[in-house]
């Protein structure tokens, strides 16, 4: 195994997710310009994120399908009038 290839600048992080408000404290290495104080007092780094397992549709069983331009009927259509063509030639 390769030696001195891990940051060794861990510190504890906030981590916020602005869709819904939740927010949980890791350590992490990522930089950040934004502070927050937690919970205990302290002043601690802030990565904002647009999505987490709080929120993402995957984990809170909220799948939507969400079809803005139409391809799935356009996709139906197709399979449909392709469908018509074959039963005619028989």
């Amino acid at each position: 195994m390769r030696k001195d290839i891990h940051p060794k600048d861990y510190r504890l992080v906030v981590f916020k997710d602005i869709s819904n408000d939740f927010s949980f404290i890791t350590r992490s290495t990522v930089n950040t310009k934004d502070t927050v104080k937690w919970e205990d007092g302290k002043d601690y780094p802030l990565v904002k994120l647009e999505i987490s397992n709080t929120s993402h549709p995957y984990y809170t069983g909220k799948i939507k399908l969400v079809d803005t331009t139409g391809r799935v009927d356009k996709f139906r259509q197709k399979m449909e009038k392709s469908a018509q063509i074959k039963s005619k030639a028989k």
